[in-house]
């Protein structure tokens, strides 16, 4: 075994755990497990060509983009409908507030109101 390979095989995964650190027979096999899935994706990448992996991130990047436009678009628009939504409500209390002042009926508050002590 070359000292390249074996520098992979002793390559510490990314969240800093080796073998020695998991102590239970089932860590271990998760420990084996994720290490397993980890090589499998490098071997799958070192497969690819480097213009596939460059052309599949800048696609990756586009497709992201025209969500985001879209996010935004729909949020701009729930925006427009909310406020629009608030000006009727707005329209329609203040519709209310004046239909009570011309109404013939005696006012319950105000300078008009008479205080009766009942016995």
């Amino acid at each position: 075994m070359s000292e390249h390979e074996n520098d992979l095989l002793n390559e510490v995964p990314e969240d800093g755990i080796q073998e020695d650190d998991v102590t239970t027979p089932m860590e271990r096999f998760f420990y084996h497990q994720r290490r397993a899935l980890e090589e499998t994706g490098k071997a799958l990448e070192a497969l690819l060509p480097p213009g596939f992996r460059e052309h599949s991130t800048e696609a990756s990047r586009e497709f992201t983009q025209g969500f985001r436009i879209l996010v935004d678009a729909a949020i701009d628009e729930l925006k427009k409908v909310s406020e629009k939504e608030d000006a009727e409500t707005e329209e329609r209390i203040a519709k209310l507030e004046s239909n009570d002042d011309d109404d013939d009926r005696p006012s319950s508050t105000g300078s008009g109101k008479v205080k009766i002590d009942v016995d």
